[in-house]
Order: C-alpha cells, then structure tokens, then sequence
C-alpha cells in the first residue's frame, strides 16, 4: 500500500534524496532516460530541508520507503539552486491570461519523482492531488518545467491538468514551462 502525505522527518528527505539519485540523468542510460523519463536537478540534504523548512513536500511512502515525490518550492527558496533560480526568473518573465506570474500567487514543483517499480499506477495524479489539496488554498497556480526531451514526464503533467505556457533553455537542455490553474478547478 502507498500513503501520500507531507515530509515530516530527516529521514524522509534522505529518502527523498535516494529516490532522486537513481532517477538523475547522468545516472542513467539514454535508452532508459528516454522511455522511464528522468530528474535532472541534484539537490543536496541542506537545499532538501530549506525547501522543506519553507512548506514539506509531498511524499508517496511505501513500507517506510519512499517511493515518490513532488518537491514544494516557494518564491522564498529561489535562490538555493541555481536550476531553481532559472525557473523562477523565467517564469516571472512570463504571462499567463494576460497577467505577468510575478504578479501571481503561485508555487513550484521543484522536482517531481516515481520509482520504477511504482510508475504507471497513478502515483503522479495522487501526489498531485494531495499537493493541490496541501497548498490551493495558498496558492493560485502549481508550475513547473518539464525537459521537451522527457516525454514520459510531459504526458503525465498533461494528464494530471497542467498546460505548456511557454519554453526555455538552460543547462544545455529546452523545457517547457507548464501551468496548473488552481483557480480555474
């Protein structure tokens, strides 16, 4: 059984830390990054609590393993990754509905994750339900960007109700900027 809940211990963003080294990248053949999709941001045990000290993330446990996860970053840990930082920047130079986002109200998904064992079970939708039911009432829109090359990752954001709003380049590689619009649901 998989539980869906908040990051409440060290443990947990170590685990979530696991997860996310054998999902990176530069981790993993180009025949597997291309079907199984892939993380590319690394974040360190220090950025993974900052994130977690300004609002936890949303976690998929699965006996007392962490199994899934969608990191919660707000405007105010901007700064802590240099990824972060790009994403932020551009999305604050980017309109949506004839509104500039930075003036909005909104949080990023500052990674999101599944294990290969547990992919294609409906972990993606559940871990963003739960976030949505977390943070909507904070929040206008849910954003993040998804590598144009992980298709896998992009269908999934799609299913779950997020739009591509616009593109961008950084670390040598083209994202799409995708939107979820809590106010519209």
């Amino acid at each position: 059984m998989v539980t869906i809940k908040l990051v409440t211990t060290p443990e947990e963003i170590k685990g979530i830390q696991d997860l996310q080294q054998s999902n990176l990248r530069k981790n993993l053949s180009e025949a597997e990054a291309l079907e199984q999709g892939f993380v590319t941001a690394e974040y360190s045990i220090e950025c993974l609590q900052s994130m977690h000290d300004a609002s936890p993330s949303v976690i998929a446990v699965s006996d007392n393993k962490i199994v899934g996860y969608a990191l919660v970053a707000l405007k105010s840990i901007r700064n802590e990754h240099p990824l972060l930082a790009d994403l932020f920047n551009s999305i604050d130079l980017t309109n949506y509905q004839t509104k500039n986002l930075s003036q909005s109200n909104y949080v990023v998904v500052g990674q999101l994750c599944v294990a290969k064992g547990f992919r294609g079970i409906g972990l993606v939708d559940r871990l963003y339900q739960f976030f949505k039911n977390a943070y909507s009432d904070q929040f206008e829109y849910l954003i993040t960007d998804v590598a144009q090359d992980n298709q896998r990752s992009l269908k999934a954001h799609k299913k779950t109700g997020f739009e591509v709003i616009d593109t961008l380049s950084y670390g040598g590689l083209n994202w799409d900027i995708v939107l979820w619009d809590w106010k519209a649901i």
